[in-house]
């Protein structure tokens, strides 16, 4: 796309210190513990997702990701999962809370063994409390996903639902 520029995926989350990253397959799903240490009574929770697609990824020397040099290139739609499925609350007076990623968010291709176009699953866990001011906060998981034999081999960037980025 000559004269067209991309986002970092910094850009994209709006920082990337409070995001954790992992590699996963699209079929996996994680449950995720979450301790707020205090009544959790009255707060409201959401848990969304979306799938952006990265030019390339760089691996540091011990395998950890370094997108210092990823782009955005592309995106699917948002979505949203089913609260009173995948969010537990275990103890509102001491505010524990199981949070699970379902696996399926992504139904889309994979290269096996992909080096560009990699697509990364962005799950957005979203509490709101009732203090005053109200305060809502979101704790981001970007997940690298790998091709596994259920997932169709092929280029996300080509699938019906892709957007491309354009930003300039």
């Amino acid at each position: 796309m000559a004269g067209s520029s991309v986002l970092t995926l910094g850009q994209w989350l709006g920082g990337p210190d409070d995001v954790k990253v992992e590699s996963d397959f699209p079929s996996t799903s994680r449950t995720y513990a979450y301790n707020f240490a205090k009544n959790i009574s009255s707060w409201t929770f959401k848990l969304d997702y979306q799938t952006v697609v990265v030019n390339s990824i760089a691996y540091t020397r011990d395998g950890s990701p370094n997108f210092a040099d990823s782009e955005v290139i592309g995106f699917f739609p948002m979505g949203t999962v089913n609260t009173a499925t995948y969010i537990r609350v275990m103890n509102t007076g001491t505010g524990l809370v199981n949070v699970t990623h379902p696996g399926g968010l992504y139904p889309g291709s994979i290269l096996p063994d992909a080096r560009a176009n990699i697509p990364l699953l962005v799950m957005g866990f979203t509490w709101t409390d009732n203090s005053t001011p109200v305060q809502t906060n979101t704790h981001r998981v970007a997940k690298i996903l790998a091709w596994e034999p259920e997932v169709t081999p092929g280029t996300p960037t080509t699938m019906t639902n892709y957007s491309s980025v354009v930003v300039g």
